[in-house]
């Protein structure tokens, strides 16, 4: 597979099914938000990704003669953690312009996480302000198997309540707790995410997220500087296959992909290098022998959960947008609600961003 190559993953269609707009469940009277519940169409099919050009917002901030000019009227500025995440108040994100846009980038880049309380007028802008939104800082991903709602592919949607779940979610395992970066297997996956919740329990349902630029800084130079050698396989395969199977709605929009990224990876405005590896969707590392492959791969997800001093936790507000960089951050979200019968209803906003750049400059990336 040549460097830009998309290898594609064809598997065998099910049988048509019935077309399944919002369940039952989901459409009582009142709902503020009924028009952005998920819906499924099986005949909604999308052609393969390919490649497009993305220019980073965050590098013209760094001409700004104060970065941070955005933020300067906030009425309250604090890390969350020293190594990941600023919560801001006082901010309107549906008021900034391009310079304000372009130096929210930036920020996101430097701290990987930043959150916005008290962002109503954002939530309740509708379908035209979510794409304008974020098309501002790249090609907006429609993803392959996960609700969207009805007009709007371009709006990843979680969702469940009481009677029914269409999340990727795993009743078999011990922990609801998976840490990933979203869709990691295309070819160039997210930079700055927007995510909100328009519906949350009264407890529970937070995001964990984890600063895979401080949790590489953690291991010892020498295993850095393999780590640098190495690229591993990152696969939409399972996910494609759960939602065949029947779970989240059971549609395929596009067809499953796999792509070869770097296990450490820069960011192309602020020259950080990152882990990029998930359990989610990273299958192997190129040129090793399984047994190596597993054992270093377990290894860093071993690292990365247990590294509670590069993680944030973020309680989830009403009218709280959370923006961070798919590509120095990793996340999960926490099922811990489920006995409430609760509904938790959040939206992404998923602009592509570059290909991975790998921090050990000329690795081949070819398969």
């Amino acid at each position: 597979m040549s460097a830009t190559e998309t290898q594609t993953v064809t598997q065998n269609e099910p049988e048509a099914a019935t077309l399944r707009l919002r369940p039952a469940a989901q459409t009582e009277d009142g709902y503020k938000y009924a028009h952005l519940l998920p819906v499924f169409d099986p005949n909604e099919h999308f052609p393969p990704l390919v490649p497009y050009d993305h220019v980073d917002p965050g590098a013209r901030a760094l001409q700004h003669a104060d970065p941070r000019a955005f933020i300067a009227n906030a009425t309250r500025i604090s890390d969350i953690t020293p190594h990941l995440g600023t919560e801001i108040d006082g901010v309107q994100l549906t008021q900034l312009d391009n310079d304000g846009r372009d130096e929210l980038a930036l920020l996101v880049a430097q701290r990987g996480l930043v959150v916005f309380r008290n962002q109503q007028e954002f939530l309740d802008r509708g379908a035209d302000w979510y794409r304008e939104w974020g098309s501002y800082f790249g090609r907006l991903h429609v993803h392959p198997t996960s609700g969207h709602p009805e007009g709007l592919p371009e709006l990843h949607l979680v969702y469940r309540d009481a009677n029914s779940t269409f999340n990727f979610e795993r009743s078999e395992r011990i922990s609801t707790t998976l840490w990933h970066s979203d869709v990691s297997y295309e070819l160039q996956p997210p930079g700055l995410t927007t995510f909100f919740l328009l519906s949350q329990p009264t407890t529970g349902g937070d995001t964990l997220f984890l600063s895979q630029v401080a949790a590489l800084k953690r291991l010892s130079p020498q295993f850095v500087a393999f780590l640098r050698t190495l690229k591993a396989v990152h696969s939409g395969v399972e996910q494609a296959n759960y939602s065949r199977s029947g779970n989240r709605g059971g549609v395929v929009r596009r067809e499953p992909v796999e792509h070869v990224h770097p296990v450490i990876r820069k960011h192309p405005v602020t020259g950080q290098e990152a882990l990029y590896v998930n359990k989610q969707f990273t299958t192997r590392i190129v040129g090793l022998k399984i047994e190596e492959s597993e054992t270093i791969l377990n290894f860093l997800y071993q690292h990365m959960a247990a590294s509670g001093d590069v993680q944030a936790r973020v309680r989830w507000e009403p009218n709280t947008v959370v923006l961070w960089d798919n590509r120095v951050t990793a996340h999960s979200a926490q099922v811990d609600y489920g006995e409430s019968k609760e509904r938790r209803h959040g939206a992404r906003i998923t602009p592509q961003a570059e290909r991975p750049i790998p921090a050990l400059d000329g690795l081949d990336l070819t398969l």
